[in-house]
């Protein structure tokens, strides 16, 4: 007899709506980046709804991490899906990021309607908090995904090799050579503790379906750059490049940075600053940190902003995150054993810390520090988000005030 999945031993179901209205408020008030939105998500899916254990939610969220795209997002897909199968999946993405994404295109509306909109000083420090909330992150991942000399050194490899090949081109190459090192030092059996099993997590997906959802995937990967080049409309051409930032990042959140950086800054698409600065502004509201697409599309000089952009760029960063996760789900504990697999992975995570590494450095801290006033800034937001524990909503308002202020 198979082994019980704790995932569907507690299984309940909802309405398509109910999982919207639930996600709803979690999108309102789940501030603070994708590690603090699974703590969210425990307490409401585990610790008060009791929708699954915390066998299985550790589970589910040990594949969200393991595939690329945005974590807490991929979870929150799953968790729909689970309970209200596909319309719950959609539900509980619009409830979740609907709310940022609309503020995000509004703010990227008004950015182009007048450059007055904000105050230089204000967008200063914007860019100044981007330095502080990118080296926190550089910081915590650096400590959990890079631990050891092998793994420190494929990360300054993979920052070395993004800063001298700039483009989606050498993060692409950087991330492939970090996975055959990772599965060249590790991928012998027994190199990397197996995790314990815990059942599958198949939530209803059939494999047959879950591999013809991985096969649109890599199908998309594929022929979006050729529809893109045969038919250069602004909005596919938008298109094609949101999908591939959704599809390779991995680790979500800050890392997908230096993916959309050499997508619509290098391209000439949005200028630089204000790139910056609604990174910056995509800290100081709740939810997802992907909705940051929905800016950069209503912003874009590419003959699609707007309305349009913002959509268009939204729905095709997080395409990958709903065919990955629904896909991957019927294979996931067969997966999770390969130790070539983990092993890669782990190639694969300490070379996205050193691509971090490098924004960090370009775009990010050449664009924002430019005086001792600005380092200062910059030193005293890092230290109130890693010590002070001082939330990132916060944080980043008040280094905008400064930088009006200063400025």
């Amino acid at each position: 007899m198979p082994p019980i999945s704790p995932f569907a031993a507690t299984r309940h179901h909802a309405s398509a709506w109910r999982v919207f209205l639930i996600f709803l408020r979690l999108g309102l008030t789940s501030f603070g980046g994708p590690v603090a939105h699974l703590g969210y998500f425990r307490e409401e899916f585990v610790a008060r709804r009791g929708w699954l254990t915390e066998d299985a939610y550790a589970d589910l969220v040990a594949l969200c991490q393991f595939l690329p795209g945005p974590a807490s997002s991929q979870v929150g897909l799953a968790l729909g899906l689970r309970q209200a199968g596909w319309g719950g999946a959609l539900a509980a993405w619009l409830g979740f990021t609907l709310p940022s994404a609309l503020v995000m295109a509004l703010l990227g509306l008004g950015l182009v309607a007048g450059q007055g909109l904000v105050p230089a000083g204000m967008l200063h420090g914007l860019k100044v908090a981007a330095v502080a909330v990118v080296a926190q992150a550089v910081w915590g991942m650096a400590r959990s995904l890079c631990r050891g000399p092998a793994r420190l050194l494929l990360m300054v490899l993979a920052c070395a090799l993004a800063l001298l090949w700039p483009g989606v081109v050498g993060q692409v190459g950087a991330m492939l050579v970090a996975g055959l090192a990772g599965l060249g030092l590790w991928g012998r059996a027994g190199a990397m503790p197996a995790p314990p099993s815990q059942g599958g997590l198949a939530a209803g997906v059939r494999p047959r379906t879950g591999a013809l959802l991985l096969a649109a995937f890599a199908a998309l990967l594929v022929l979006l750059p050729l529809a893109a080049r045969a038919w250069p409309q602004g909005w596919l051409v938008l298109a094609d490049a949101f999908y591939r930032a959704g599809a390779l990042v991995f680790g979500g959140g800050h890392v997908v940075l230096p993916l959309l950086q050499a997508e619509v800054v290098a391209t000439g698409w949005v200028a630089a600053d204000d790139f910056l600065a609604g990174y910056g502004l995509a800290q100081a509201v709740p939810g997802p940190l992907f909705t940051f697409a929905a800016f950069l599309g209503a912003a874009a000089g590419h003959g699609a902003g707007g309305w349009l952009g913002a959509a268009v760029c939204l729905v095709a960063i997080f395409v990958p995150a709903f065919l990955l996760v629904a896909g991957a789900l019927p294979f996931w504990d067969r997966l999770r054993h390969n130790a070539r697999a983990r092993a890669a992975l782990a190639g694969v995570n300490a070379a996205v810390v050193g691509l971090l590494l490098a924004a960090l450095y370009h775009p990010v801290w050449t664009s924002a520090i430019h005086a001792p006033a600005d380092l200062a800034l910059a030193l005293a937001a890092f230290a109130a988000l890693v010590w002070a524990r001082v939330p990132p909503w916060l944080v980043v308002p008040l280094c905008g005030a400064a930088g009006w202020l200063l400025g």
